[in-house]
């Protein structure tokens, strides 16, 4: 940004009159107010606009320096405009700062907005010359960047043709270690097949890859050897059936964990009190509406006679009321194997209570080789579907 050192003295004389100027008020208004340099956060944005200003010397030196004579000239006219914007903008601070200085003096009544601790309009002056200093270092690192790129162009240039051939035919050590060609070579490589301007080179394949494909191969003569000859680790099947094993043992043992381990085929006849309570009501819920509430049956069989359709031992009506049949519901989407077997103990009890208007016998008749529980006195007696 700077044309010569003698440019840079005068800017820097500029800028302290500037700030002279700014605070000369400040000094001829009798006792000070709080000093504007008390404060922490105005300390941090003086010292960073200043190290922001040396910063653009600096690459406006470098930029000076990289530039040809045409580029000087033209940035010695832009340097002129830009110090100018600066004056300008410093005055406008600091002519800001002294109308709030006297509005200070001046209103006593009013409590003027702050930004911590500091003037609202004293900060957003600071940090607009901040985003400036910001926005004119990039355009100087732009500048830079573009004037070494053209150096560069010119160096490449400039080079001999033995030169520049000799980078075309410099090889990375990445394409060393594959072993590649350089492009000088490909019509050497050249096996004279053409497709569509695609030319077969007899390039090797790269080390890494036949490495990796020897390794695959030692790979599978020891998987075969060690699965399928000498049977020293299990096989995919077996592998297979053990997962399913231990699958299995899991859960068994959550459902044990629940109470929920019984199936048609471990279920037991459950006399407590507190099974057949629930059974009971389950019972009342889902299957009085067609056997009755007292079992004397209705759309569904008679559950309190010797006569049934499907099996009266506990397995059979677990069974039956379980998995449904014809009309009646699956109730394993609906209860648990517990509540199954808890409400299958209960249609036991109804068996032999007689309940008046009972239903005509269906199926065959069979007795019970276990009696069954008898629900409490104040219960009432239900059936359930067979």
């Amino acid at each position: 940004m700077f044309s010569s050192p003698n440019n840079k003295v005068k800017y820097i004389l500029v800028l302290i009159v500037i700030f002279l100027i700014s605070f000369q008020s400040a000094w001829a208004a009798g006792p000070p107010a709080p000093s504007l340099f008390s404060n922490p956060l105005a300390l941090i944005l003086i010292i960073l606009m200043i190290l922001l200003l040396i910063i653009i010397a600096i690459l406006a030196g470098i930029l000076v320096g990289a530039a040809d004579v045409k580029l000087k000239k033209r940035k010695k006219g832009n340097s002129s405009v830009v110090t100018s914007g600066l004056m300008i903008l410093f005055l406008l601070s600091g002519s800001s700062l002294l109308a709030q200085d006297v509005a200070a003096d001046t209103t006593t009544t009013t409590v003027a907005k702050t930004i911590g601790g500091m003037p609202a309009s004293t900060f957003y002056i600071m940090a607009t010359v901040i985003f400036l200093e910001l926005g004119l270092i990039i355009a100087l690192l732009i500048n830079i960047r573009f004037l070494l790129k053209n150096e560069k162009e010119k160096l490449v240039v400039a080079d001999e043709p033995e030169t520049i051939e000799a980078k075309k035919n410099k090889l990375s050590w990445w394409d060393r270690m594959n072993k590649l060609r350089p492009v000088s070579q490909e019509a050497e490589l050249d096996l004279g097949h053409e497709y569509d301007g695609i030319r077969e080179l007899n390039n090797k394949l790269p080390p890494w890859w036949l490495y990796g494909f020897y390794l695959t191969i030692i790979f599978a003569v020891v998987y075969l050897w060690r699965f399928h000859v000498s049977h020293t680790g299990p096989s995919s099947q077996q592998e297979y059936e053990i997962s399913i094993a231990k699958a299995e043992l899991k859960t068994q043992e959550y459902l044990k964990a629940k109470g929920d381990a019984v199936d048609e085929n471990t279920v037991t006849l459950l006399k407590g009190t507190e099974d057949l309570a629930a059974g009971k009501i389950i019972y009342m819920k889902s299957c009085a509406s067609c056997h009755t509430e007292t079992g004397a049956g209705n759309v569904g069989p008679n559950l309190t006679d010797n006569y049934w359709i499907h099996g009266n031992d506990v397995k059979s009506i677990f069974k039956t009321i379980r998995y449904g049949i014809n009309a009646m519901p699956q109730w394993q989407n609906t209860y648990s194997n517990k509540q199954l077997a808890q409400v299958t103990s209960y249609i036991k009890t109804l068996v032999g209570t007689n309940p008046p208007n009972g239903k005509a016998a269906q199926g065959t008749e069979m007795k019970d080789e276990v009696p069954a529980a008898k629900p409490a006195a104040d219960s009432a007696t239900v059936k359930e579907i067979k």
